[in-house]
This record gives structure tokens, C-alpha cells and sequence, in this order.
């Protein structure tokens, strides 16, 4: 199973939804990194479920147990392992659901790929539950990070048709990045995103769910970081998001708009500042050639609207080799985006950690 990631800091998270536990072993962690526990804590919360009426009920405290590569507070520099115990499960919800794959799940093709091995019980390995030790491990490289002075911040984008207003994408600050990270509903236009919450209340009573975007940026990054060609930025960056099971898109910077540009529109041009060379626009999201420039590196990622709805859908029955219908019921979010965004945040922290990292 391809489980494991990176080059100079490499991941690896196991466990299952409805298993006993789920977590990360992070080898490569630099040794002296003096891990503060409450900006961990509070990185978990903010992905953890039922803390608000916009998500799953189930009660999950996601408190992580380090059980090595921490001494004294600091890491130290053998693998760090941490292990986040289920303590809600209520596996009885998914009885009749092992040869009757759900719509939109990996039910179907996990059973394919594991020749009906693999534990069904909440999507098992596949679930978005394993973004919790992901969040705990972007935690550990943010920290890694700001040593370097880079933070790393994100913002509800879309939910359905409601937009947030857009971020300058050459103006990014410390503060903007914080103000957001102490939100519970991260969007940077607070009237924007009580619409939001009513559009994902509206599909929850209609039995329905919606999905959504959200931007992630990072500030402080120098020029100079990453490769062309297989180990551009970008992709190093794409292997992190592609990995949450409800992203099914993609882009950097200006993105598909860019596809409704000229090239004189287009290009970043540059100018110096100082000493300093920046760009007059960010089109291209910070990373030109694979590498970053200098700018903050932006992206935005989609968020499918998610899988379990209670509305009646039509599926198969693998055993009988009918056609059937199935009603999932459960406790499901109505909408991921929003618990989603520290997940985000995550996948752009650990691949800038792993990045500056393989370059030292």
C-alpha cells in the first residue's frame, strides 16, 4: 500500500477509520526542533469532528500520543511516531455495506485492489479520517518551517456558488495568515461565509451534501526551492493534496484562468525592491520552472461535495450480482471544506519542509 511519502522528510500513516488507532512515523525530522504542543493541539481541533453543526457527529478529541523522537520537548531526530486513538466508533453503521459499495466511495475499487480484504467499516484505510495524522504531521513541518520564517495559511474559497473575496496574491501577510487560522469557519469575508454555512445547511435537510474550494498559500518561501521537470515544486506539492480522498482538482496560482489570458497578462513581470526582486502580479502562484520565485506560493484545490448522503442512490450488490439501492445514514458531514482547510495547510507545509530539506 503507498502509504508512504516524501524524500529527506518522508511520512508514513497507517490505520484504519474503525480501527483501534490511526497515525504517522515522520523520519527525517530535524533534531532540536522544540515542539509547541498547543499550536499542535489546536492545528487537530481545527480539523477534529463534531465541534460544529456543519459537521459529522461523531466526537473524536484527535489528541495525538508521541510515542517516539521527542525528548525534553524537542525532537530528536530519529523517527517520530505518533498514534491518535478512535475512541467513537460505530461500526454497525456499515453491517450491510461490505458488498454493497457506497457511490462515490473506494468501496468498489479498494475491494477490487485488495480482493475484498480490505476493512470496509468507514472507508477503513481509504477514509478522511487518516487526514488527522496528516494535520499532526503538517503541524511538526510548520513549526520546522517557521524557523525559516515561512507560514503557511488557507481560506474557504466556494462552497457551491457563494465565493469568498479573493486573496491578493502578491500581498500575503503574517497576520492575515493568523487571523484566518483563529476562525472557525476560515473565509476572509465573514458575510460570504454565513451563506456558505446556509448552503450546507439547506443540503443537509435535503438529505444532500456540497463541496467546494479552498486556497492555500504559503509566505517566506526564498527563491530558489525545488527541481524541474519530476521533482518540480508543483509536484511535489500536487502528490501531497492528490492524496486526500475528496480533491478532484487542482491549480496554482491564476489556474484555469489563465486558459482566458494572453501571455501580456499572463506573465509575472519583475522589478526590483530593494535588494529584493519580486513580481508586479502572481499568476503563476510563486513557482516558475518548478522552482519557487520568491513570491508566496498559492494554490486552490476542490473539494467534492461528500459521498454519504441519506438521499436514495442506485448501486450494485456484489454478492447476488443485482442491481439495488442504498440509503446511507451514519454520522456524515454534510460539507469537508471547512475542516479540510488545516488539511490543506498540511500538504503545503510538509512539501515545502521536505523540499527545503532535500536542498540543505
Amino acid at each position: 500500500m503507498s502509504s508512504q511519502w516524501g524524500q529527506k522528510l518522508k511520512i508514513f500513516l497507517f490505520g484504519e477509520s474503525h480501527g483501534d488507532g490511526i497515525g504517522v512515523v515522520m523520519d527525517g525530522v530535524p533534531p532540536g526542533i522544540k515542539l509547541d504542543m498547543s499550536f499542535i493541539r489546536r492545528e487537530m481541533e481545527r480539523r477534529s469532528p463534531g465541534r460544529h453543526r456543519w459537521s459529522t457527529q461523531r466526537k473524536e478529541a484527535d489528541a495525538p500520543v508521541i510515542l517516539s523522537g521527542v525528548y525534553n520537548e524537542h525532537t530528536t531526530g530519529t523517527p517520530l511516531c505518533a498514534v491518535i486513538y478512535n475512541k467513537d466508533q460505530r461500526s454497525q453503521d456499515y453491517k450491510k455495506l461490505d458488498r454493497i459499495p457506497r457511490p462515490g466511495h473506494a468501496d468498489y475499487t479498494g475491494s477490487i485492489r485488495y480482493k475484498g480484504f480490505n476493512d470496509p467499516r468507514g472507508g477503513g484505510h481509504f477514509s478522511g479520517r487518516l487526514t488527522a495524522p496528516l494535520v499532526f504531521a503538517g503541524a511538526v513541518a510548520q513549526q520546522i518551517l517557521h524557523k525559516e520564517g515561512i507560514y503557511v495559511g488557507a481560506h474557504i474559497n466556494r462552497i457551491e456558488q457563494v465565493t469568498d473575496r479573493e486573496i491578493d496574491k502578491t500581498n500575503i501577510s503574517v497576520e492575515m495568515i493568523q487571523n484566518l487560522k483563529a476562525k472557525d469557519f476560515p473565509v476572509m469575508d465573514d458575510e460570504a461565509g454565513e451563506q456558505m454555512k446556509d448552503r450546507i445547511l439547506n443540503a443537509f435537510n435535503g438529505l444532500d451534501s456540497v463541496g467546494g474550494e479552498i486556497t492555500t498559500f504559503a509566505v517566506g518561501v526564498p527563491a530558489g526551492i525545488g527541481s524541474p521537470i519530476f521533482d518540480a515544486l508543483e509536484s511535489k506539492i500536487a502528490s501531497l493534496v492528490f492524496s486526500v480522498p475528496a480533491v478532484k482538482g487542482l491549480s496554482f496560482g491564476t489556474g484555469f484562468d489563465l486558459a482566458l489570458m494572453r501571455g501580456s497578462e499572463a506573465n509575472d513581470p519583475f522589478r526590483m525592491e530593494g535588494e529584493k526582486v519580486v513580481t508586479l502580479t502572481n499568476h503563476n502562484g510563486g513557482i516558475l520552472g518548478g522552482i519557487s520565485n520568491g513570491m508566496p506560493i498559492v494554490f486552490k484545490a476542490v473539494i467534492k461535495p461528500t459521498a454519504s448522503i441519506a438521499s436514495v442512490q442506485k448501486t450494485v450488490n456484489l454478492s447476488t450480482g443485482e442491481n439495488c439501492e442504498i440509503s446511507i445514514h451514519g454520522r456524515h458531514d454534510p460539507c469537508i471544506v471547512p475542516r479540510g482547510v488545516p488539511v490543506m495547510e498540511a500538504c503545503m507545509a510538509l512539501a515545502l519542509a521536505d523540499a527545503i530539506l532535500y536542498e540543505r
